[in-house]
């Protein structure tokens, strides 16, 4: 890919005056005050300057044709200008000045400006753009502002076309949100005025490099050996599963970590809005929605995609997230041969889970009776797995939750595991997912898989 588009929007942006930095025309000479001033304000003035000429001499000299993909050479070919232009221009800077003001430079032209620090650093899951002067990050389930800024929104807008524009996404005003996701697979969503009244909104969902294992979920408290145990069973011998939460709560996280035990001589195909899902088998086929063009047409919706998949000859559906009518094919589906179906589903507690999936299918037009639409969701879904971000940031599975029938109107629900607190201390949440004690109706359909779950995991026979 060509760098002349990031060329020409960052000169233009950095050369104009309405964006808060002055015009290399108009600036008094840097030589004349080669070393930064001590004075915060005055040291901050200076550096952005300083900041603008190096970088717009830089662009001006490095090669448009350059491939930005190959961003090792062309990272090398920048630190070469940038010692030569340095020297050209005989500016002095301490050797962490020096080392900041090149990063900076590098990380407009070929990362995400402000944000590249930010998205490699591992400890930060998410990142919060409130126009261009707030920028707020999650770590360890807690947020917090940084002391990083934009120059102003239209360098906001830059970075956010920088992402979208890739992956044949546009957001303008009269498509003013959009979502997308970074090559790691990290999640984006960005909206901008005139819905929103704070500027553009950057929301970054950033996902492990390495993606969480099992292990490492029972290390962190996340759910128990027992409980996963129970689990690899039920995905093994094909139970259809939906994993409910609220934002952030680590659905897709823990749906991740389910599909890891699907056999690998299975065919999966996953369909999601913004590709996010980390499949380690081999024999995975990845489907991503597409919003409507500038025309409004050539929109692709998850429905869509869920529709075809029944064609593709799969062995598993999984889908990143029902939202709309799509619930109404993914049932169809699970009651018609497509066993051991994934997805998750934003939801407060295990039943409203199951409540909101009635009313989207709902949306689907059909007009069907309530009571049919409990039957196929009673038939289609086996497990309901709740998962919760905790007021101590954590997240947890509270509830594993078997759908066993009906009862007249009325879908019955059984809890499996249900998370005990038992107090909380030092900002902590204390507390563990137990066994109630309980089997699971479709047991026997786990046992015929040639899978034998000792009594010990329901926590029958167990002194607690």
């Amino acid at each position: 890919m060509s760098i002349l588009r990031r060329i020409q929007s960052t000169d233009s942006q950095n050369t104009s005056a309405q964006n808060g930095v002055a015009d290399s025309s108009s600036t008094p000479p840097l030589q004349a005050r080669r070393v930064l001033p001590s004075t915060v304000q005055a040291s901050q003035d200076t550096y952005q300057d300083l900041k603008t000429r190096v970088q717009n001499k830089l662009l001006s000299e490095l090669d448009p044709s350059v491939d930005v993909s190959r961003v090792h050479e062309v990272r090398r070919t920048i630190q070469d200008l940038y010692e030569q232009i340095l020297a050209e221009e005989n500016f002095v800077l301490s050797r962490a000045e020096k080392s900041r003001l090149f990063e900076q430079i590098a990380a407009e032209i070929l990362g995400l400006g402000p944000l590249q620090s930010l998205l490699e650093d591992d400890t930060i899951t998410e990142i919060m753009v409130n126009g261009a002067r707030n920028i707020y990050i999650e770590r360890r389930g807690k947020i917090s502002k940084v002391p990083l800024t934009f120059e102003n929104d239209e360098h906001v807008m830059r970075i956010i076309e920088r992402i979208v524009s890739p992956l044949g996404r546009r957001i303008d005003e009269s498509s003013p949100y959009v979502d997308a996701r970074l090559p790691d697979g990290s999640r984006v969503n960005a909206i901008i005025p005139p819905i929103s009244l704070v500027g553009p909104v950057l929301t970054i969902r950033k996902f492990a490099r390495i993606p969480l294992s099992v292990d490492q979920l029972v290390q962190l408290g996340s759910i128990t050996p027992e409980a996963i145990q129970f689990l690899d069973a039920c995905v093994k011998a094909r139970m259809n599963i939906v994993i409910s939460g609220g934002t952030g709560s680590g659905k897709t996280t823990l749906l991740n970590v389910l599909s890891a035990f699907i056999p690998s001589d299975e065919r999966i195909i996953t369909i999601e809005n913004a590709a996010e899902l980390q499949l380690r088998q081999e024999h995975v086929v990845t489907l991503e929605s597409r919003p409507p063009n500038i025309e409004n047409r050539g929109e692709i919706t998850i429905r869509n995609l869920v529709i075809n998949a029944l064609r593709m000859r799969p062995d598993r559906i999984i889908v990143g997230e029902i939202r709309d009518e799509a619930a109404l094919d993914m049932l169809q589906a699970m009651n018609t041969g497509h066993d051991g179906s994934m997805t998750t589903c934003h939801s407060n507690t295990p039943r409203d889970s199951l409540a909101r999936i009635e009313t989207m299918t709902m949306m689907a037009g059909m007009d069907l009776p309530v009571r049919a639409i409990r039957e196929q969701v009673s038939s289609a879904i086996d497990l309901v797995v709740h998962q919760e971000r905790l007021r101590d940031g954590s997240r947890k599975v509270v509830n594993i939750t078997e759908v066993s029938g009906m009862e007249g109107d009325i879908i019955t629900m059984t809890d499996i595991f249900v998370f005990e607190q038992l107090g909380f201390e030092n900002n902590r949440v204390i507390g563990k997912l137990r066994p109630t004690g309980l089997r699971p109706k479709f047991i026997e359909k786990i046992e015929a898989s040639g899978i034998h779950l000792p009594p010990a995991v329901f926590g029958i026979g167990v002194r607690r």
